[in-house]
């Protein structure tokens, strides 16, 4: 094996899988791929503490391999690494109400969080650096999203917890 090899199984991974090298919206590329990561987890034995678990996994591990990724990629936060958006994914799933809709507004406000990054998830984008600043704003409005459908599913009826 190539020396190389740890570089570029962090820019596979960074890249989810190639979903970041999407011409258009690869963001919304590696947040589809969250989405079937999220319904792969929905869909195992795990019980919900070890799919926080993995999702917290998949969190910490996004700092160095979204830093690996956009230093071999050459720039500072490059659309092609979607790790982000996969872990963020992740995070706006944990334990949504049942009812296939509900991974829809999950996904929905996910990306809407995302893409308009209103306070603070702009203010992070904007100050935080690295592996850790890749990730903060796509975390933070992962946060938004499951507590958005948490409300949402309250308020329309149909929700568990």
């Amino acid at each position: 094996m190539s020396p190389e090899w740890p570089q570029r199984l962090v820019l596979v991974l960074g890249t989810g899988f190639g979903a970041g090298y999407a011409p258009r919206a690869p963001g919304t590329a590696g947040s589809l791929v969250g989405l079937g990561a999220g319904l792969g987890l929905a869909a195992s034995p795990l019980d919900p503490p070890a799919v926080a678990a993995v999702t917290a996994a998949v969190c910490v591990a996004g700092v160095p391999i979204c830093a690996g990724s956009a230093r071999r990629l050459g720039a500072p936060d490059p659309p092609a690494v979607v790790w982000d958006e996969i872990a963020g994914m992740l995070v706006a799933l944990l334990a949504l109400p049942r009812g296939w809709y509900w991974w829809l507004v999950a996904f929905v406000l996910f990306r809407t969080f995302d893409v308009l990054k209103p306070w603070p998830i702009g203010w992070l984008d904007r100050r935080v650096r690295g592996g850790a600043g890749i990730m903060v704003d796509d975390l933070v409005a992962g946060a938004f999203a499951w507590a958005a459908v948490q409300v949402l599913s309250r308020v329309v009826g149909g929700g568990h917890w």
